[in-house]
């Protein structure tokens, strides 16, 4: 037999009794606490460094768990791509017989994908002439650039090391001579029919030692401490050269237009 309405407004009534307002008690601990960890995790965000090749691999792996389509045979490299041409082709050189190293060697970072180039390959010593070895690996390379639509920066680096009296004269400090072998890259680059406007040629002299640890102020201590063999010298004598992401090359178009011109 069905309720009467009296009767249903009677165990409305009686319902509305037994339910307490508002949201339940453990409810604004709960809050609390998820506002707490969002708060967190952007924190935490903001104070870490993004690295944009591990993100973009990170992509290409769910795209492709997701069904991702191919990629077009004219499509512009990643910088995942980079990576993998770069890495491809150090597989393919031969390690030094003495030290069972090879020359070249593949890193990632906030930047963007870097190819460090020993100096032992690359240039004789206080000079900024280039060896054929660097030109073989420059010839590699050149494809990938031209494949891919990134600025390319080329630093120099060199070791603590004061240069002779001898050439002196020619590069008075570590600061020329790393700025002269990058521009001798730069230039051997543009010889190879590279745009020369995606080149920029840097050098940072013995003040960017190559296995610095990320999570130190590079000082005179850490330098001298990453300077303090012959084989961590070795290590710093090199030429990188570095794909630039795109957030890298923001803030250097975003530097040059606030930094006023001198005539």
């Amino acid at each position: 037999m069905a309720a009467t309405p009296q009767e249903r407004k009677k165990y409305i009534a009686k319902g509305r009794d037994q339910v307490e307002e508002g949201l339940p008690g453990w409810f604004g601990t709960f809050a609390d606490m998820m506002t707490l960890l969002f708060a967190f995790f952007v924190l935490l965000a903001a104070i870490s460094t993004i690295d944009p090749v591990k993100l973009q691999e990170m992509a290409d792996g769910m795209g492709k768990s997701v069904g991702k389509k191919e990629k077009l045979e004219n499509q512009s490299m990643s910088l995942a791509d980079v990576k993998e041409a770069a890495e491809k082709m150090v597989e393919e050189m031969e390690a030094d017989p003495e030290t069972g190293e090879k020359p070249v060697e593949v890193t990632t970072g906030p930047k963007g994908v870097t190819i460090g180039i020993s100096s032992d390959i690359s240039f004789s010593s206080g000079s900024a002439n280039l060896k054929s070895e660097i030109v073989d690996v420059l010839d590699k390379i050149v494809p990938t650039i031209e494949r891919s639509y990134f600025m390319v920066a080329v630093e120099g680096h060199t070791d603590t090391d004061v240069l002779p009296q001898s050439i002196q004269s020619k590069y008075p400090s570590n600061w020329e001579l790393s700025g002269a072998r990058a521009a001798s890259v730069v230039r051997q680059l543009i010889n190879m029919e590279v745009d020369p406007t995606r080149l920029q040629a840097v050098g940072f002299a013995q003040y960017v030692p190559r296995d610095r640890p990320t999570d130190r102020i590079i000082d005179d201590e850490l330098i001298a401490e990453f300077n303090a063999t012959r084989e961590m010298k070795a290590r710093n004598r090199r030429v990188e050269i570095t794909f630039l992401a795109s957030g890298s090359v923001s803030k250097i178009s975003k530097l040059e237009e606030e930094t006023p011109s001198k005539l």
